[in-house]
């Protein structure tokens, strides 16, 4: 029978036959580098549309509301990243971070609505 090693930290591995790790600890430590890139990178988009759902929350008063474009790029709020896109009978593209959305308007303004639950 072949002595099998831990690809994390070189030990042999004492136990079941399908064991791959000798610890839980060398376990975590190996798949946290093999994800560390792409879970950055996600991590990031995530964190910048939690951002823009927050801003626009918190700009909406009652059901809409309407405000300068700037108001929003000043409280940190990104326009290339949204959830989903929405468009109108009219032709009008609406931009959503989760349930709050954003459909520019003339001017440089925004108006802002919150999806009603299905």
């Amino acid at each position: 029978m072949e002595k099998r090693t831990c690809p994390e930290c070189g030990e042999v591995i004492k136990g079941r036959v399908d064991k791959k790790f000798c610890s839980d600890m060398c376990r975590n430590s190996f798949n946290n580098k093999q994800n560390s890139d792409i879970t950055n990178y996600v991590r990031n988009i995530n964190n910048t549309l939690r951002k823009n759902r927050r801003i626009l929350e918190e700009s909406l008063v009652g059901e809409k509301a309407t405000l300068p474009k700037q108001k929003l790029a000043d409280k940190g709020f990104n326009f290339k990243y949204y959830t989903n896109q929405v468009i109108t009978k009219n032709n009008h593209a609406y931009f959503f971070c989760y349930e709050y959305g954003y459909l520019p308007l003339e001017n440089e303004l925004i108006l802002i609505v919150k999806r009603k639950a299905d």
